[in-house]
């Protein structure tokens, strides 16, 4: 039986943010990869998921925002 390292609680991990301004959660013990910053972290699974929370409040991805923004006009 596998588990998936993204439930583990006892686990460190990062938040990271892509260009599009969208969030992940992160295992520490793996490559950040291509297009992803980190960008709190690592740390303990709740708090990295509590940074995560309250920076993403708008789940819309930056380029629909602008798009939207400029349809507007």
């Amino acid at each position: 039986m596998s588990t998936n390292p993204f439930d583990d609680e006892d686990g460190e991990f990062f938040a990271l943010i892509n260009h599009e301004g969208q969030y992940s959660l992160w295992p520490a013990f793996a490559e950040i990869p291509a297009g992803w910053t980190a960008v709190h972290g690592p740390g303990p699974r709740k708090e990295v998921l509590e940074h995560i929370e309250t920076n993403w409040s708008d789940m819309r991805p930056r380029s629909l925002v602008e798009q939207m923004e400029r349809g507007a006009q």
